[in-house]
């Protein structure tokens, strides 16, 4: 997000009491909720639950294939709507409408931009991944380069990464929105929210977070453009919130600054090269290497595309994806330029003393400006359904992480240590892990509600923009270069990490200043933008990398069998086949784990050989207690089919087919180009 973020100061954390009056005080009054509002979040809850509860019981969960990939069994409409989801967080909601505030449209050019990365992600990347027959990215590095260390590094960056950045925000957003509106104390509603997030997660695993997801995304998009209409209706549409907007202005200012004045560009996607706060080239080549990163090789997002049942379903997943993420700049960014134009003392505060007392941010609070709109314009029992919005917007984002975290800790790190662990097993680490992470989850709380809300949000485009162009770096030659080495991906990886890290101290040493303060920091902070440095820290890591793989030795042409983009429809040869057997069988690695759930007992506890019934006393207790663990870890007690060669051959072919039915990939191809035009339409129409 843009530096505007307001920044908390260090007083902001204080006196907890004093912030939690100055949220409500900035409400007015109508931060109260009635009945009726109560009884559509109640509704929300139990009908999201009973979705989850679906979802698991259809869910293949006894196995890896069924649960981290669902089965491999997704149609497109689920997948788009769960791309979307995963990706708006209740963070995104508070964040871009914020942002949106502070400093107009260009920050809905991170959601354009989004689009053109999907098609790419459908396209280019998925039928690679496919084809290489991976759940996680860092097995597909392994596999494409060999050896142990890129994987585990991947992995664990992969895990820090969404502990530290993903869930944190979208806790500390979506707990700061509850706060607000229902006055609930901060612990209890994120404790809550994450338990009912957990448990459909943990029981269900991907099938059961895709159509949470699905419904989540409707209850989203619908709610928040009710919000949009009612919004735009109270300013006179377009042309009066671009009349409005630039008169915004509070009646408290600092002397001798232009803090207070909103941005003449505001209503300009592409800024100047130097002097705009997101620079047009930035914004069109430095964001691409962070969303090439977000949206074509994390985690969260590539398991969605790879749940599909073939690659024409997973190519409409992403033009769904993508026709979805061109409405957040209408209704979350816009929406937060509205809440700035009627509110302009309150979004618009600059004076460090009267945010204080409105927000309890020193440096401003645009980040209420969302929250704001929602319980001065939403009439009564909408109002209950814009929170069951931002709850949605919080756990589809959290289910998508908490299981994506526990596909990469089981699949790449636990069995790293215990390769001759069952699926069993493998089963309960995926749950046990998810435990954990809600657990590490509710106890960094309190760290993000002492980090306060601009730092954080700041901290999150740091985080990722000096990590992760390394990352893109690496897998778009991984997919094109065939010339790419071990050694060279590996030193490219770890040259990345280190300016990426000096930067990132650089800017965490100098904070940005406030309204009126003088600038101290170094011309490398102040005078080089982040999207700058994240092009030119992709195209360093890239150099770095060929120059160390033209020096080692290549990998053999036979070993790239389905795993770059020129070799993704060779028939994988004998020889290969023997190789990876032998290399399988030495690893112990568990049967298949791309095992579609077709092909093996589902997640219920059959009654196996327990016909005829408990005998002692306590026995009945005891089965019971074995039941519902057995369901809720997804063990069965029936014994595993037992394939024969020639039918896990037949099923290894046709997981890894990328092969489509021609009208499919026609319609497929025709709308993602429509898709496309609209997008550069709405550019150059915003630019």
């Amino acid at each position: 997000m843009s530096k505007e973020l307001a920044a908390m100061g260090p007083d902001a954390s204080v006196d907890e009491m004093k912030t939690e009056t100055a949220l409500h005080s900035a409400l007015g009054s109508e931060g109260s909720l009635h009945t009726y509002d109560i009884v559509v979040v109640v509704i929300y809850f139990v009908f999201v639950i009973a979705v989850g509860i679906w979802a698991s019981i259809r869910a293949s969960r006894g196995t890896i294939g069924g649960y981290f990939l669902a089965g491999r069994s997704m149609s497109w409409w689920p997948i788009g709507a769960s791309l979307m989801s995963s990706n708006v967080g209740s963070g995104l909601f508070i964040g871009l409408a914020g942002t949106g505030a502070a400093g107009g449209i260009a920050v809905g050019g991170f959601e354009w931009n989004a689009t053109f990365l999907l098609v790419a992600l459908g396209w280019i990347f998925v039928p690679v991944y496919i084809a290489a027959g991976v759940v996680t990215m860092p097995q597909y590095l392994k596999k494409r380069f060999g050896g142990q260390r890129i994987q585990v590094y991947m992995s664990v960056l992969s895990l820090i990464l969404y502990i530290f950045t993903k869930i944190s925000t979208d806790i500390f957003s979506g707990a700061l929105f509850i706060q607000m509106a229902l006055g609930w104390n901060l612990y209890l509603s994120t404790v809550i929210l994450l338990v009912v997030t957990a448990v459909y997660t943990i029981t269900g695993g991907l099938m059961a977070v895709i159509y949470t997801d699905a419904l989540q995304t409707v209850i989203m998009v619908g709610g928040a453009l009710v919000l949009m209409f009612l919004g735009f209706q109270k300013v006179g549409w377009y042309p009066g919130l671009q009349q409005l907007y630039r008169q915004a202005l509070p009646n408290a200012t600092v002397p001798n600054t232009t803090c207070h004045l909103p941005r003449p560009d505001a209503f300009h996607m592409l800024r100047d090269p130097v002097s705009g706060d997101i620079p047009w080239p930035g914004l069109i080549f430095g964001l691409t290497v962070l969303a090439t990163w977000c949206w074509c090789t994390d985690q969260v997002i590539v398991q969605r595309s790879l749940s599909a049942k073939n690659l024409s379903h997973a190519k409409g997943g992403s033009v769904l994806g993508g026709y979805l993420k061109i409405l957040p700049m209408f209704f979350i960014v816009m929406p937060g330029m509205i809440s700035r134009a009627l509110y302009p003392d309150e979004v618009g505060c600059v004076d460090p003393e009267v945010c204080q007392r409105v927000c309890g941010a020193r440096v401003g609070c645009s980040n209420i400006a969302y929250p704001k709109l929602v319980m001065a314009l939403m009439p009564i029992g909408l109002r209950g359904l814009m929170i069951a919005v931002i709850m949605a917007a919080l756990m589809s984002s959290l289910t998508s992480i908490f299981n994506s975290s526990s596909t990469l800790f089981t699949i790449d790190v636990w069995q790293r240590f215990r390769r001759r662990a069952t699926e069993q097993e493998l089963m309960v680490v995926g749950r046990v892990f998810v435990v954990f992470l809600v657990v590490v989850s509710i106890l960094w709380i309190p760290v993000v509600q002492s980090s306060s809300s601009g730092q954080l949000f700041d901290y999150i485009q740091s985080v990722t923009s000096y990590l992760a162009p390394p990352i893109t770096a690496l897998f778009l030659l991984a997919i094109f270069c065939r010339r790419v080495t071990e050694p060279g991906a590996f030193w490219g990886l770890m040259f990345g990490l280190g300016v990426g890290l000096l930067r990132m101290i650089l800017e965490f040493s100098y904070p940005a200043p406030a309204c009126g303060e003088v600038d101290w920091r170094p011309a490398v902070l102040k005078d080089f933008h982040y999207l700058y440095f994240a092009l030119l820290l992709c195209g360093l890591t890239a150099v770095v990398i060929i120059i160390i793989s033209l020096c080692t030795t290549p990998i053999p042409e036979e070993k790239l069998t389905c795993l770059t983009w020129w070799t993704r429809n060779y028939p994988i040869s004998e020889l290969e086949k023997e190789a990876c057997e032998s290399r399988s069988e030495r690893e112990s690695m568990p049967e298949m784990s791309e095992r579609p759930a077709w092909e093996t007992p589902s997640g219920g506890v059959a009654a196996g050989n327990r016909s005829q019934g408990p005998e002692q006393p306590g026995a009945s207790c005891r089965f019971w207690g074995k039941q519902l663990w057995g369901w809720l870890c997804g063990l069965s007690g029936a014994p595993g089919q037992v394939l024969s060669p020639a039918e896990k051959a037949t099923l290894e072919q046709k997981l890894t087919s990328i092969e489509e039915e021609p009208l499919w990939r026609s319609i497929c191809n025709i709308n993602a180009i429509l898709l496309l035009a609209i997008d550069i339409f709405l550019w150059g129409y915003f630019a």
